[in-house]
């Protein structure tokens, strides 16, 4: 494969981002952001609704202009050869925007003749996705179901043979079963050496993903593997069940040695100040001191960090009384 025009010494990544920062008014969408992708990676953004991830992925992909910074894509500028580089990639936004009216087959012809292709000549490339759908080749797009939309949008975006492909929230309001399908497809297609770059609030998505970036309000808290990601959690975490959970937490928050405790699904994540103190001296600590409040039955068991505590703990607010608005915990 030939090196495009003007790649520079970033060809050998598939993505390269310097100091981006975009504002919309008086908002700051994106500030400083500098990160990379290597070639075949599949790398996540994960974080909340309105942390910056569309922002970026809209630039990434030629549909708006940084304020600041430079992002070069397979080794081309997002911004002075975005005409060339819209050739080579694929983009899958959050929103279903193919054409409601339009029928399966009639929306995939459509793109592909965009790109001067057919889907007989693609359809190598798209099987394993187009496969599930040509049963509903005549069905209109509006008609679909949440996962067939889902699996429509993909194959759209793969139709035309892309170096790259970027997906924003791709599995947002689908089932769980759809879920879990659309991440085995995309296994499938990285196997090709395919980059896929995505976007997801779904925290438990993270570790589908050979490297995560943690993003929110805009700046990156974090870029790893999701293994060290967890493992740079830096306390013992402690899952603690109680009957009374909304007293549990008010209780926990007046334990002068408490770092942080949140809710997290049936159970409260707690951390201590003391990170040299035993997790079973911290645990018989928290039960004498809830016993001296009047609350008897509580359980204290260590557990491993996820995604979603690293998040809250790099946030800096996991002491403040609602988790942000992430669905990982769902």
């Amino acid at each position: 494969m030939t090196t495009p025009s003007g790649a520079g010494a970033h060809a050998e990544r598939a993505i390269v981002v310097e100091g981006l920062t975009k504002r919309f008014g008086d908002v700051v969408a994106l500030s400083g952001v500098s990160f990379a992708v290597e070639p075949g990676e599949t790398f996540g953004f994960i974080g909340p609704d309105g942390a910056g991830k569309t922002t970026l992925f809209r630039i990434l992909v030629t549909l708006l202009v940084p304020d600041a910074g430079t992002a070069r894509v397979l080794g081309m500028d997002a911004v002075s050869q975005l005409w060339e580089l819209r050739r080579h990639i694929g983009y899958m936004p959050g929103r279903f925007s193919l054409y409601p009216d339009l029928s399966v087959e009639e929306n995939l012809r459509f793109f592909a003749s965009v790109f001067g292709t057919t889907i007989e000549r693609e359809y190598e490339q798209i099987a394993p996705i187009y496969s599930q759908l040509e049963a509903f080749n005549e069905r209109r797009a509006a008609a679909l179901s949440g996962g067939m939309k889902q699996k429509l949008a993909l194959c759209c975006a793969l139709v035309h043979r892309p170096r790259i492909l970027f997906l924003d929230e791709p599995t947002t309001g689908v089932d769980a079963v759809s879920r879990r399908e659309f991440w085995e497809l995309l296994a499938r297609f990285k196997a090709t050496g395919l980059t896929v770059v995505v976007s997801t609030p779904y925290m438990d998505e993270a570790r589908r993903c050979d490297r995560v970036a943690l993003i929110q309000r805009g700046q990156l808290l974090a870029v790893d593997t999701p293994r060290a990601i967890t493992e740079s959690f830096g306390r013992t975490l402690f899952a603690v069940t109680a009957a009374n959970r909304y007293r549990t937490l008010q209780t926990l928050r007046e334990f002068p040695e408490t770092a942080s405790v949140y809710p997290f699904g049936e159970t409260l994540h707690y951390t201590d100040r003391r990170v040299e103190r035993s997790p079973d001296a911290i645990a018989d600590d928290l039960r004498r001191f809830a016993a001296s409040r009047g609350l008897s039955e509580l359980t204290v068991t260590p557990m491993p960090p996820t995604i979603e505590d690293v998040f809250m703990a790099r946030m800096g607010t996991a002491e403040q009384p609602a988790a942000p608005a992430s669905r990982g915990a769902a």
